[in-house]
C-alpha cells in the first residue's frame, strides 16, 4: 500500500506545488494512479501565501483529487483567532500571541490583504477579518486531524506513548512533543508527522518526522512511504529513509 505525504507548509504554495510536482513524476515512473496525497497540517503562518495554500488545496479537494490535508497546531490556532481575536490557544505560550511573527499570524492575515497586523490596534484589526473568506474558514475547520492508512498513521504533531487511536486527544495530536518524540516503543503502526522541525525528513523506526523547516526558509519534504518503509521524494528520483 502506497501512500505520499508531505510537511509543514507554512504559508509557501511554491514549495507545495513543487512538492505535488515530485509525487507526479513519482507517479509516472511507477505507474501509480491511486495513492492519496497526504498533507499533515500546519497550512499556515509564517510564509508569504497562506491564503494561496488553502485555496489550491481546497479547490483540488473539490475537483476529485485525493488529497487528505490534516489539522496542524497553526491551522487550529488560525480558526481559534477567526473565532475569538481576544482569546489564545490554550497550549500557547503566554509569552506570545498569535499575531507575533515568532507565530507568523500575521503573515497569514497579510495574504489575505490585511496588513501590519501585529502593530496594530487589535480592534481595528478584527474589522478587517471579513476579508477572510468564509469559505477558507469553513474549509479548514473540517479537516481532520489524524488518517490511519495500511501500516501508518499519519498525524501534525504526533500521540499519546501507549493510549489507543480513540482514545487520543486533539492537544496531543497538534502539539505534542515529549513524550511522543522520546519513546523508543513501537506505536502499533508507524506514525508519519510533522510539527517539530529538524534538518531532513527522518526515519526513527517507530516515526517518520517530516517537518525540514519549509516555514524557516529550508526545503518542504516529500515524501513515499510503502508498509513502513520511505523514499524522499527528489528532482533526481526516490532516497531511501534508513530507519533509524
Amino acid at each position: 500500500m502506497r501512500t505520499y505525504a508531505i510537511g509543514d507548509i507554512h504559508g509557501h504554495l511554491d514549495k507545495l506545488r513543487g512538492a505535488h510536482d515530485l509525487i507526479a513524476a513519482d507517479r509516472d515512473t511507477y505507474g501509480e494512479t491511486e495513492a492519496p496525497i497526504v498533507h499533515v497540517g500546519d497550512l499556515v503562518d509564517r510564509g508569504p501565501d497562506s491564503a494561496g495554500v488553502i485555496d489550491y488545496l481546497m479547490k483540488g479537494q473539490q475537483s476529485g483529487e485525493n488529497w487528505i490535508v490534516l489539522r496542524g497546531n497553526h491551522d487550529r490556532m488560525f480558526l481559534g483567532f477567526l473565532d475569538d481575536p481576544y482569546t489564545e490557544d490554550p497550549i500557547l505560550s503566554a509569552e506570545v500571541s498569535y499575531l507575533n511573527p515568532r507565530v507568523g499570524g500575521e503573515a497569514t492575515l497579510e495574504s489575505y490583504g490585511i496588513p501590519d497586523a501585529f502593530s496594530r490596534p487589535l480592534d481595528e484589526v478584527t474589522s478587517e477579518l471579513s476579508a477572510i473568506p468564509q469559505s477558507h474558514r469553513d474549509w479548514l475547520a473540517r479537516q481532520p486531524a489524524y488518517f490511519p492508512r495500511g501500516e501508518a498513521i499519519f498525524v501534525h504533531a504526533g500521540i499519546r506513548p501507549g493510549v489507543a487511536m480513540e482514545d487520543q486527544v486533539e492537544d496531543d495530536l497538534l502539539w505534542i512533543r515529549k513524550p511522543f518524540l522520546t519513546d523508543p516503543r513501537d506505536h502499533g503502526a508507524l506514525i508519519v508527522h510533522g510539527h517539530t522541525n529538524i534538518k531532513a525528513a527522518t526515519h526513527y523506526g517507530n516515526r517518520l518526522n517530516l517537518d525540514s523547516g519549509a516555514g524557516y526558509g529550508h526545503p518542504l519534504s516529500t515524501v513515499v512511504i510503502e508498509g513502513r518503509d520511505a523514499w524522499l521524494l527528489t528532482p533526481e528520483g526516490r532516497a531511501e529513509l534508513p530507519r533509524g
